[in-house]
């Protein structure tokens, strides 16, 4: 699945990734598929989530535009979330909104966190 975002709306759409999706930078030089098969976020299970920091709870600092909260809010209470980070976690994040959705699990090198 490769993710297309829509800087008016903070919102995602969400692609099959195949050998013939055609991907071009968009204005923000963030790499976007054209076209192809559009995937419902309720069809979602497990999602990789961009990071720049998490604590030792599952929250998460991300690029500040709300992008990955608006699209998690509406997957399956149930889809996986799984951070990516090379650092170790925070203890803790003090500005976590209410709108801010957690990580299940966040995979560094050093070892996987499980946060539920």
């Amino acid at each position: 699945m490769i993710s297309k975002s829509n800087f008016e709306t903070r919102t995602l759409q969400h692609f099959l990734l195949t050998d013939a999706t055609t991907i071009k930078l968009n204005r923000h030089n963030i790499p976007e598929p054209v076209d192809g098969i559009e995937i419902d976020p309720l069809k979602i299970e497990v999602v990789f989530v961009p990071l720049l920091a998490y604590d030792t709870m599952g929250n998460r600092v991300g690029y500040g535009k709300g992008f990955y909260d608006k699209f998690l809010a509406g997957c399956k209470p149930h889809t996986i979330k799984i951070g990516l980070s090379f650092f170790k976690p925070e203890n803790f994040i003090t500005d976590v909104s209410i709108t801010d959705i957690p990580l299940d699990f966040c995979i560094s090198p050093k070892n996987i966190l499980t946060f539920k």
